[in-house]
């Protein structure tokens, strides 16, 4: 099945507007995108929990009842994220013990994709508890990277981001907390964006176990966690930005030659490798030369050192709920409050910035896709510029916008050389606080200066 009149990789706004001009059928985009997972899952294993025949019917149903143009991905087929609930399919995190978990109703985030049209295909794999920049479980098995199977396609919605990468789906969603958007999106050269904390709900984003008490129904997931999407365009990840949003989003920026830009590119204790500061440094010139301000420094960036370290810990506390750390130490309500209130410092600090800089860029990671390994790169090392180095402190570079709450979007910049593989490499274009739109269009924009 191919698409007529359409791209071998389309994009979910050509999709559906081929589905409203009666190019095509729901049915039809729905099929293909059906063909294309089966001919390119089975070396990539991107899709967790497959919805075929569900998604077969409700395309049918969509055909049915004709076209709406009130709703924006009428008859597109996509997927989100293991963890996030589809009513009557399995949702375990990657856990062998909880498999038999299957999700009494939709969570907010595919209710709200499915008002707009969207056909679910699938949930896409995930690390155990999200928690890695791998996609392996004995769940579901290893995601590959589409541009090299023996590497990582980040995590924790590397799943995701390699079915968007492979031209399997045209978009998803998926979440961040440890750049678990953001580093797929940059491992796998697609377009990812970290929504500001809190814009987009995420009930029915819960682990299997919390999920299970009677009752239970979280307002949102924990503390830094966000529901962000991946696409392949600045133009699809506005679409699913503003339809995952519960509150109103309005583009408020200037043109990016009109604007001023901060580049940081250097994170203390968290060295990047050439192979991420190359591309990075050429995409910063391209855009000086195109007659955009972009300064290399400023006393107005927090403390950077300080602000990774208070990131550290409420992450780990975050993730573990307040549980006794490995040194034995249950965080304490007081340890809490004194983490609120260093967060509210640094976002305060960022917003004083925000005033001069209308948006910074930075790496989203300190390499290009890792080889594939047993252990998680948290709890190992990661090659940079030949020593090896803590894979944990990695995470400055997502910690950078997560701490404070604030939007980021990578966008592909080009490509570097990695432990001898060629491999698609990132940027983040970080902005204020419920500028999402913003920082989209803004790496749009860079986008098209640095590639046409």
């Amino acid at each position: 099945m191919t698409y007529p009149r359409l791209t071998d990789k389309p994009g979910l706004i050509e999709t559906a507007e081929a589905i409203r001009a009666g190019q095509l059928s729901a049915r039809e985009a729905v099929d293909a995108a059906i063909v294309r997972i089966e001919k390119l899952d089975t070396e990539i294993n991107a899709l967790a929990v497959p919805d075929f025949e569900r998604a077969a019917a409700c395309a049918k149903a969509l055909d049915e009842a004709g076209p709406d143009p009130e709703r924006p991905l009428y008859g597109v087929p996509m997927t989100v994220k293991e963890s996030f609930d589809v009513e009557g399919l399995q949702s375990c995190w990657g856990h062998t013990n909880l498999t038999d978990y299957i999700a009494p109703r939709d969570s907010e985030v595919v209710r709200r994709l499915k008002a707009a049209g969207a056909v679910i295909v699938g949930k896409t794999n995930v690390p155990t508890d999200l928690t890695d920049w791998q996609s392996f479980n004995r769940v579901y098995g290893r995601t590959n990277n589409p541009h090299d199977t023996g590497r990582s396609p980040g995590g924790s919605s590397g799943g995701g981001a390699a079915a968007v990468a492979s031209g399997m789906v045209a978009g998803e969603y998926g979440s961040d907390i440890g750049g678990s958007v953001r580093v797929p999106a940059h491992f796998c050269g697609v377009w990812g964006h970290k929504t500001t904390w809190g814009l987009v709900p995420k009930q029915g984003h819960d682990h299997p176990l919390m999920a299970r008490r009677p009752g239970f129904l979280a307002a949102h997931n924990g503390a830094l966690s966000i529901a962000g999407p991946l696409a392949r365009s600045a133009q699809d990840l506005a679409l699913l930005t503003k339809i995952g949003a519960q509150y109103p989003l309005a583009r408020t920026g200037k043109p990016l030659r009109e604007g001023r830009l901060l580049a940081i590119t250097e994170y203390p204790g968290a060295p990047v490798d050439t192979s991420v500061a190359g591309p990075t440094e050429a995409a910063i010139s391209s855009l000086v030369q195109a007659g955009v301000s972009v300064d290399r420094a400023s006393a107005l960036v927090p403390d950077l050192e300080k602000q990774f370290a208070d990131y550290m810990r409420m992450l780990n506390i975050a993730m573990a709920r307040g549980a006794p750390s490995p040194s034995g130490k249950r965080a304490s309500a007081t340890d809490w409050f004194d983490l609120l209130d260093a967060q509210a410092a640094n976002a305060f600090e960022w917003a004083r910035l925000f005033e001069t800089y209308d948006f910074v860029l930075a790496p989203p990671a300190p390499v290009l896709a890792v080889p594939h390994s047993e252990a998680r790169v948290f709890d190992a090392t990661i090659r940079v510029n030949g020593s090896d180095v803590q894979g944990a402190s990695g995470l400055a570079w997502a910690g950078i916008a997560t701490f404070p709450n604030l939007p980021s979007t990578v966008l592909p910049i080009g490509s570097g050389t990695y432990e001898g593989a060629v491999l698609p490499c990132g940027m983040q274009v970080i902005g204020p606080r419920m500028a999402d739109l913003d920082c989209i269009a803004a790496a749009g924009e860079i986008g098209n200066i640095l590639h046409g």
